[in-house]
């Protein structure tokens, strides 16, 4: 007699299908940037202007008047009035956590963007950058800072039109017929590299060095003065473009099988690639939207992840959702107190790390640039 039963057996099978995809390395890789995110976090809290003890910083993280308290949370993510709360407490959790909490969304966004531009083009060189993205809301960024300086308050929302309109035109460029990785890849390097000049250009046009340093701390990206309005901002389109993501892997999986495989299993590649290109252009341009361009994280983070976990676009996006993260809060770690009480912008960090690493990619592999 077998010793199971039906009833058993089939709640074994639907288990199998749900998590059977998951293993032991993207178990550990989760575990690993959990492990770094939860790190930085209690590293970035507790250094700041305000002088406090590391005991004091971390009783101020778990205070139960916080996290126990529904109004609390529901000021944080709606907006609203805080109630009373102790100094330090209000100085953690409303000033150094919510820089924490935007550089979580910011690194999954970028990675999750970059992996599936990597996709979509067939080339793990692929990112939010490679197909204009970044460039079109730099430099819609930089118009509104020096000639339309009265829209500055909708900064974010031009961002991320911006990178739309930068996306839009890249598809166009491409398009012949049909679109292909290697078009779409060429497409993004002229419009970024025409939008890039652009943007160099305006700088000769501002007489205000305040303006020049703003301008300068969205086109390199910066986390420096985040705040829980940049949280409510992002978390919304966050949560859409990794649902999305997470339910597009299996056409994100036969795309990297390339063209011909992906007809002959009855895909419409044009629909599909534009539909995908359009959710990586959201996650991007949360991403831009509250911290500017940051560099190689959408470069970096996939091929990290795809060399621990594999190609399989399921456990590629969860591994991005937390490798991600660990880097993005570990480079403002770096970017906040490597000169403190100096501090950099985060992209300098991210540019710093992901330059050389992508020079050993590149001596080390002959075939580096496709998946």
């Amino acid at each position: 007699m077998s010793g199971t039963t039906p009833t058993e057996q089939s709640s074994g099978s639907v288990l199998n299908r749900l998590f059977g995809w998951i293993d032991g390395s993207l178990l550990s890789l989760c575990l690993a940037s959990l492990v770094v995110v939860v790190a930085g976090g209690l590293v970035q809290v507790s250094f700041g202007a305000f002088s406090m003890t590391i005991g004091e910083a971390w009783r101020a993280v778990f205070d139960p008047a916080v996290i126990f308290d529904p109004q609390v949370w529901q000021v944080f993510l709606l907006g609203g009035e805080l109630p009373e709360l102790g100094r330090q407490t209000l100085i953690v959790w409303n000033i150094r956590l919510p820089r924490v909490f935007v550089a979580v969304l910011v690194g999954a966004n970028l990675a999750i963007s970059g992996a599936i531009f990597q996709a979509v083009t067939r080339n793990e060189l692929a990112s939010p950058f490679i197909l204009g993205v970044s460039s079109g809301a730099g430099l819609l960024i930089l118009l509104t800072l020096v000639v339309f300086s009265g829209l500055a308050a909708y900064l974010p929302l031009l961002a991320a039109l911006g990178g739309m309109f930068a996306f839009v035109l890249v598809y166009l460029i491409a398009w012949k017929n049909g679109t292909s990785p290697v078009r779409l890849v060429l497409a993004g390097v002229i419009v970024g590299t025409v939008f890039q000049s652009l943007q160099t250009g305006l700088f000769f046009f501002v007489d205000d060095i305040g303006v020049v340093q703003s301008a300068i701390a969205w086109t390199t990206g910066s986390l420096t003065g985040t705040d829980w309005e940049q949280v409510r901002m992002a978390l919304p389109w966050s949560i859409i473009a990794v649902g999305l993501a997470l339910g597009s892997s299996r056409q994100l999986n036969v795309l990297l099988l390339g063209e011909q495989t992906a007809r002959s299993l009855g895909m419409s590649i044009e629909k599909v690639r534009f539909a995908l290109s359009g959710v990586a252009v959201l996650a991007a341009a949360a991403s831009i939207a509250v911290a500017g361009i940051v560099g190689f994280v959408g470069l970096v983070v996939p091929h990290l992840v795809r060399n621990v976990v594999g190609s399989d676009y399921k456990r590629l996006v969860v591994g991005c959702l937390f490798a991600g993260p660990a880097l993005m809060v570990a480079a403002d770690v770096g970017a906040r107190l490597a000169l403190n009480p100096i501090q950099l912008p985060v992209g300098v960090v991210t540019g710093l790390v992901g330059g050389p690493y992508f020079l050993y990619l590149m001596r080390k592999q002959q075939n580096i640039g496709e998946v």
